[in-house]
């Protein structure tokens, strides 16, 4: 549980009444109440305000806010603001201000706009931390901490590239050591002074963001920076920590968000926090899988939903409306999957600059009688009637699908084979075929316990480090069914190839070696055709992207090529190692194949779908004390019946007994307690 002394499904969202005047903020909490708000996260772009100067500090105001919402009944996810410098700090040390890729030093503006390694950044973020702790330790409305806002954007400046050396320094001890790992003989780059190091960005070895010519200069400093904004937040957390041991500390993630490493950073955070901003095109498994993603951060303990809006966001090319029932539809999506809060960017709307058109439970019309607020009051009242039954509950899966920053980077880094090779679509195709039989799956890092799983998927591992092939090697021979694809096992930790054939150091475990990797033209395909009887998997079935030339060392072929110069060579193999299995898939199949292959070998290992569903209809369930809770939800725009077999159940949104079928009407929700 979040805070004991707000025993439900938190339900509130980001809150600005410093924007606003006294008879406003009466009206907001008038509608507070009405909507069944009893969280609200403040102070989130504050600092200006609290920090007029360097030496002056001035809480009054949000003593005020603080109070008055408690009085209200309503807790603070109190924030510590340090999103944004103040003017006054950019102007008397230009340190805190950023470079960016392009080289150009930044004048005040924006947010996130502090260079994470500014001396003067981190003393007075950290100052600011400790008097909010200090202020606020033993305030009863206080509920949780929300260190900065959004974390993310690298800096280039001559104070990061003198904090590189030193990580450098930390991580290889020698120059003799990071020009073998970065293999700087090639292009002449040997180092002979750790002075001679500079950033990677357009000045120097990269270009378009991700194009580079040294892969293992870019690849570091990735891991840098993600370093960097990471000991900021540290800072702000140890401060609070001291003051507030028992409050909560969280700082808001971004779901697959590509700069930081959220597997290290989780181990910083008591809970982890995301905010949720799908597009009306974005596939609802996507979104699933983000979910995922950020419960597996810490093993699959409970997250919190930070923001999602209500009905429109504001920065997107087409910033759709959500339809009718889609708010609710989307948050209920993300309780079935761990969620511990439904809360919202953000609560009334601004009247100025960019976000005046970010959608709001409060409109511009300033009342109650809008379709956005009927549709989250009634929410909240769902909320209300819920209570404490789906908290601290957890999502059990037997399959786990790695997910990995360090692997991301690297793949989209490299120069070639495609650049149309993404590394988180990849993922998010092997998910999607799991979402679609309905099997939960935990999204794990590259350092998870694999034994607490019978089936293991790891698409696109290109990147080893130090373990893994162990790791894999003794899961897989404890019974374990392995899944990996194509450009896998092909370099180590410092992105330089391990020679001797792909996949390297996967190659024992997989059976197999790779000749050539072939990489297709967008309107290429080949096909994959079965050989023998595989059940489900039969027939021929298209590929595309790349196509791996590979050569059995023992595996069993599952499938070959259909055409090109390299038909009849083995596609998808199968090695049986010790009393399991590990599958290789050498090209990137269409999705009908991956949902027979990943239907068939959770089969085998007795892993059932959670229900037989119509299309369209989400299913994912939350265990407590021996209790099952089952969510169905309807994404389609027309009603379906679903079969949820002979047992008596208790429908807890209504509440009444169901058994045998249901109506979902279109976007609703059900959720079904066993």
């Amino acid at each position: 549980m979040i805070h004991a002394k707000l025993p439900k499904i938190w339900y509130g969202g980001d809150y600005n009444p410093e924007q606003w005047d006294e008879q406003t903020m009466e009206e907001d909490l008038r509608m507070f109440k009405l909507a069944g708000i009893d969280v609200a996260t403040v102070n989130v772009f504050s600092w200006a305000l609290s920090q007029p100067d360097e030496d002056t500090y001035r809480f009054e105001w949000l003593d005020n806010i603080v109070d008055r919402l408690y009085r209200e009944g309503i807790y603070v996810c109190l924030a510590t603001s340090t999103a944004a410098h103040p003017a006054w700090m950019a102007r008397k040390y230009p340190d805190v201000l950023r470079v960016d890729y392009e080289g150009r030093k930044r004048r005040f503006g924006g947010r996130h706009n502090s260079c994470p390694n500014s001396p003067t950044y981190r003393k007075y973020a950290g100052l600011m931390a400790d008097k909010l702790g200090e202020r606020y330790k033993d305030h009863p409305g206080l509920a949780a901490w929300h260190i900065c806002n959004e974390y993310g954007g690298y800096c280039y400046c001559d104070n990061c590239a003198a904090a590189f050396r030193g990580w450098l320094k930390e991580r290889y001890g020698s120059l003799e050591t990071l020009n073998k790992v970065w293999n700087t003989g090639f292009w002449g780059h040997t180092f002979y002074d750790w002075d001679e190091i500079v950033v990677p960005n357009v000045l120097s070895e990269e270009w378009m963001y991700n194009r580079t010519n040294f892969q293992g200069i870019s690849l570091d400093y990735r891991r840098f920076q993600s370093d960097s904004l990471l000991e900021c937040y540290r800072t702000e957390y140890e401060e609070l920590k001291r003051h507030t041991p028992q409050i909560r500390i969280t700082t808001n993630l971004m779901g697959t968000y590509p700069e930081l490493d959220y597997f290290k950073w989780a181990r910083y955070m008591d809970v982890v926090s995301w905010d949720n901003y799908p597009s009306m095109e974005t596939p609802v498994s996507y979104t699933a899988m983000a979910h995922d993603l950020m419960r597996g951060l810490k093993s699959g303990q409970p997250f919190m939903l930070m923001e999602q809006t209500p009905s429109q966001q504001n920065w997107q090319a087409y910033n759709s409306l959500k339809r009718p029932g889609v708010m609710r539809l989307w948050s209920y999506q993300a309780v079935a999957r761990g969620a511990d809060t439904v809360m919202f960017f953000q609560l009334r709307r601004s009247i100025g600059a960019c976000e005046k058109f970010h959608g709001a439970l409060i409109e511009h019309a300033g009342h109650e009688h809008t379709r956005v607020f009927r549709e989250c009051a009634e929410l909240g009242r769902e909320l209300q009637t819920l209570g404490e039954q789906l908290l601290d509950s957890r999502v059990k899966a037997r399959v786990a699908i790695v997910y990995d920053w360090d692997n991301r980077w690297a793949v989209e880094l490299s120069s070639g084979p495609s650049v149309a090779l993404k590394y988180t679509d990849e993922v998010h195709r092997y998910y999607d075929a799991l979402y679609q039989l309905n099997i939960q799956a935990d999204m794990v890092g590259a350092d998870e316990d694999f034994t607490k799983y019978d089936v293991i998927i790891a698409p696109v591992m290109y990147m080893v480090k130090p373990g893994y092939a162990a790791k894999v090697e003794q899961f897989v021979q404890r019974g374990g069914a392995y899944v990996t694809t194509f450009f896998s096992g092909i370099v180590n930790e410092h992105d330089m190839v391990t020679v001797g054939g792909y996949p390297g150091e996967l190659r024992k475990v997989l059976g197999i070696w790779a000749e050539e990797i072939d990489a297709l033209l967008p309107e290429q395909s080949n096909q994959m055709v079965m050989s023998g009887d595989w059940g489900l998997m039969s027939g021929t079935y298209d590929c595309r992207l790349l196509c791996d030339l590979i050569h059995s060392e023992g595996a069993e072929v599952v499938a070959e090529y259909g055409s090109d110069f390299y038909k009849g060579r083995p596609v998808v193999t199968v090695n049986r190692f010790g009393g399991g299995e590990a599958w290789y898939i050498a090209s990137s199949p269409e999705p009908r194949f991956l949902q027979h292959l990943l239907a068939s070998l959770c089969e085998a290992k007795g892993i059932a779908p959670l229900l037989d569903a119509p299309a369209g209809v989400e299913v994912s369930e939350r265990e407590k004390d021996g209790k099952r809770f089952m969510f169905l939800l309807n994404h389609n725009d027309m009603q379906v019946t679903v079969h949820i077999g002979d047992e008596p159940l208790l429908e807890l949104l209504e509440p009444r007994i169901v058994q045998g079928t249901m109506e979902l009407p279109p976007k609703g929700v059900a959720i079904l307690a066993k």
